[in-house]
């Protein structure tokens, strides 16, 4: 007796010890410090009225309900400074300008993309993340900055499942509330930021409010630990996007039974040129800009009530109601429609080799060019007679690219029951979704994939966000983009897209799993296995991060599940199974990677020699 006494109190020492460092790391949380540089640089991408348009335009998103106010008073666990200055969000990865200072778009003097938008039906203001803070990024050199605008963030925000290093916003916001509604001492200088003189009055109602928004970011992360939806880490940079989106909607929105696991991380891509894809996502799955925003909204927490919460469904004139704002999105699109890709900045990065970069041309039309070069579409061959251009670009199978296939997989594979919303047939004909490659058969409700499933629920969240925004029925192909249909393919592949501006978009493949682009032209064996990210700290030379160590990185597994770096591979032998060119010689490869640090520039491309390129060979196929 005594020895098992013994026992289970070290089995309880052991729980309360975990326990305690678990807190200690989502208090506080293993991040980078920041330092800020000694200047920071804007590329001659576009104007500066666009740019604040772009970093603050709210889309109709929330955090959990979290209002724009409450945000800005919120204090650290155990201290009283404020959690949304600048400087300490920065060190989560979210962009700050050591110069900003509040404005009419930014009044908070929030990082890029934190933006503030004023609910319709509730009149309440909140904060709204929007596609700004995934789609921007910065590099860092000699202690310059370059912002790159419709580049790629390398910041934590996705995560909620809580871990021993922490280092996730979600985390660390959530930690932060709790500190402060149940310490009243806590609690109360945060109800007098916010209320002022009507504190005494509405502490109470401000104190109900505040704990249901901090039970719903709890909920999530319990919900999201127990069934273990995220087993790959994220870590900096990127997030499930589709696993994410998909448990949003048809788990948390609809039915639970719908969670599927997402162990499939991906980078955020590069945004400028998008409008010109005929088809948009890694996967080249989504064609309609609208929809496509619409469900980026969803994902990150734009409101949407499909049930009762006692699962009750919801009549059909108010099924589809969200918070998504469709004006603002469209603003969005068309501003986005001004983005240049990034050139490389000379005086920051170091000068350009003509010779090699010459050199470099030859290669990439050689070896590059035919899945790479945008495809501009005859007018008879376009989706949207109106686009100028419209390019085609390559979907290539992962049989044949053999990148990592699991996020083209689980996209393919996991299917969802949508039978409670009671759709039939007919009533799906009518929507304004145009299946490609759909057989003759019925949709089976019990079995839907998620591109159809997202195509069928934005359909009608897009009417329904039209008709209360006062969206014409003459507007509406403007609002669409460019008159398009919600158009959906499902191809188990990843689209190859136009290398402008590559340079800026580090790391690389689909899953960030490759640091730099002399290791991408490099045989899989040459790749490194394991780097650090988090740190923007840019290698002009191989063009990619830095990979070293350093406190409050996080190590990226190249043999976790998701997180390979094989395929894209130029390597001597047959071609398939990811070998998709020749191998290249290192001087090749030197040559290659200067020439993409300027290809699309023209005051650049002008001053190079145009060496004739070796026709390109696709080699012996492996049998």
């Amino acid at each position: 007796m005594r020895l098992l006494r013994c026992a289970l109190l070290g089995l309880v020492g052991l729980a309360v010890l975990a326990a305690g460092i678990g807190l200690y790391f989502v208090v506080y949380p293993n991040l980078p410090e920041y330092e800020a540089p000694e200047a920071l640089h804007y590329l001659d991408q576009w104007g500066e009225a666009d740019r604040q348009t772009y970093y603050y335009t709210p889309q109709g998103t929330q955090v959990k309900g979290l209002e724009y106010d409450w945000f800005g008073a919120l204090e650290r666990p155990f201290s009283q400074d404020r959690f949304a200055t600048p400087d300490y969000l920065a060190r989560f990865g979210f962009l700050v300008d050591p110069a900003q200072q509040p404005t009419a778009l930014n009044p908070g003097n929030l990082p890029v993309g934190f933006a503030r938008h004023e609910d319709d039906e509730t009149g309440r203001a909140y904060l709204d993340v929007t596609c700004a803070a995934c789609h921007t990024g910065e590099l860092r050199y000699n202690g310059q900055a370059v912002r790159i605008d419709g580049g790629a963030a390398m910041h934590s925000l996705a995560s909620t499942v809580p871990t021993l290093r922490g280092g996730s916003f979600g985390q660390a916001l959530g930690m932060s509330m709790a500190f402060t509604y149940y310490n009243p001492l806590k609690f109360r200088r945060f109800a007098q930021r916010v209320l002022g003189e009507r504190y005494e009055r509405d502490r109470a109602q401000l104190r109900q409010d505040f704990k249901r928004v901090l039970d719903r970011l709890l909920g999530t992360a319990y919900n999201d630990w127990h069934r273990g939806l995220y087993p790959t880490e994220e870590g900096f940079g990127r997030t499930d996007a589709f696993g994410r989106i998909a448990n949003t909607v048809f788990g948390d929105a609809l039915d639970p039974a719908n969670y599927r696991v997402a162990n499939a991380p991906v980078s955020y891509p590069q945004v400028w040129d998008i409008w010109k894809f005929d088809w948009v996502q890694w996967n080249g799955s989504a064609m309609q800009p609208m929809a496509r925003n619409i469900g980026e909204a969803l994902g990150v927490g734009a409101r949407l009530q499909l049930m009762h919460e006692n699962g009750a469904p919801i009549t059909e004139a108010e099924r589809y109601a969200s918070g998504v704002r469709v004006r603002d999105l469209h603003t969005l699109e068309t501003t986005l429609m001004r983005l240049a890709p990034p050139r490389w900045p000379e005086a920051i990065l170091g000068n350009i080799h003509v010779e090699q970069a010459s050199r470099g041309r030859a290669l990439y039309r050689e070896n590059c060019a035919h899945c790479h070069d945008a495809k501009p579409k005859p007018v008879t061959k376009r989706f949207a007679p109106d686009r100028d251009p419209e390019w085609h670009m390559p979907v290539i199978s992962t049989t044949v690219v053999g990148t990592d296939p699991t996020t083209a997989d689980n996209i393919a594979d996991h299917r969802f029951d949508l039978s409670r919303l009671g759709w039939t047939q007919a009533e799906l004909d009518r929507l304004d979704v145009r299946l490609f490659g759909k057989t003759s058969d019925p949709l089976d409700l019990t079995q839907v994939s998620s591109a159809k499933g997202l195509a069928y629920i934005t359909a009608y969240v897009e009417a329904r966000a039209y008709r209360d925004a006062g969206i014409r029925t003459d507007e509406r192909a403007e609002f669409d983009g460019f008159g398009l249909p919600i158009g959906v393919q499902e191809l188990r592949g990843y689209k190859a897209r136009p290398l402008d501006g590559i340079w800026a978009t580090p790391p690389f493949l689909h899953n960030g799993s490759v640091p730099s682009l002399f290791q991408l032209l490099s045989p899989v064996a040459e790749r490194q296995t394991r780097f650090w990210t988090g740190s923007r700290e840019y290698d002009p030379r191989h063009v990619g991060i830095r990979t070293e160590g350093f406190e409050g990185g996080f190590l990226l597994d190249t043999s976790i599940t998701g997180n390979s770096n094989r395929g894209h591979e130029f390597r001597a032998g047959c071609r398939g199974n990811g070998v998709i060119g020749r191998a290249l010689a290192p001087a090749e490869r030197w040559a290659l990677v200067e020439y993409l640090k300027v290809l699309g520039n023209p005051s650049f491309e002008s001053r190079l020699k145009d060496l004739p390129p070796r026709p390109y060979n696709p080699g012996p196929a492996c049998l």
